[in-house]
This record gives C-alpha cells, structure tokens and sequence, in this order.
C-alpha cells in the first residue's frame, strides 16, 4: 500500500512542476500583451505555449507528466493604424502580440485549478502514509 501512495505522491508532484511551468509561461504572455517591437515595423512579442507529455515511472510505475516542449505560437500578428507610435511602419501601422488575454486569463485558471488538485492529491497521500505509519506503531 505504501508503494501506491509513494506513487501517488511522485506523480502529483510532477503535475505541479508542469502547471507550475505553464502558469509560468502564461504569465508571460500576459506580461507581454503590449509589448511591441523596438524598430519601427519590427515584430513584436510572440506567445508562447506548451506541450506535456506522459512519461512512465519505471520505479513506481506511475505516469508522470513532464513538459515536453516550449514553443512559440505562430498566428498572426494584430495590426493597428498608429501613425505615430515609435514601432509603426511606414504606413502607420504597428503589429501588436499575438497574445488574447481572454484565452490567457482561461489558461491561467485551468493551470490553477490542476494545480490545486495535484496538492490536494499529494496532502491526501501525505496523510494516508502518516495514518498507516500511525497504525504499524501501535500495533
């Protein structure tokens, strides 16, 4: 039974590393929303997702999810007509991230909230061993 929470634990652990990682890459996104090119006509900041994937445990047997990659989101870009911004064309206009806050600020939540259940999924585990230690003392 031990072994089952050990693994218990393990995997929800690296569910918190990876949302901890994707809360990070939102996070900037949405730091950069704004952000445009330093040259004028230049391309601005670009969005960033990322990718997991499930790699088995062989120790435990669990299946742990680990980023798989960080890549760069290839839409594009939101133009506005800025004539006098310092980033714009020599039309007027200026390319803003490709970044929607609206998706952002989801992402952002459905990182939280898998975070939170895989906390709450390694504090349940946590108990249980402690109980079972519990247990095999008075016994």
């Amino acid at each position: 039974m031990a072994d089952a929470l050990v693994a218990a634990v393990k995997v929800a652990g690296s569910g918190l590393v990876a949302q901890s990682e994707r809360m990070r890459v939102v996070s900037e996104n949405l730091a950069n929303a704004q952000s445009t090119s330093d040259v004028p006509g230049g391309d601005p900041y670009r969005r960033k997702t990322i990718s997991f994937t499930a790699e088995l445990d062989r120790a435990t047997g669990g299946s742990m999810v680990r980023v798989s990659a960080i890549a760069r989101d290839q839409s594009d870009f939101r133009i506005e007509y800025e004539p006098g911004h310092e980033a714009a064309d020599e039309f007027g206009y200026v390319k803003l991230p490709n970044v929607n806050m609206l998706i952002e600020m989801a992402d952002m939540r459905e990182a939280s909230r898998s975070y939170e259940a895989n906390l709450q999924t390694m504090k349940q585990a946590r108990e249980m061993i402690s109980m079972t230690i519990d247990l095999l003392r008075s016994s």
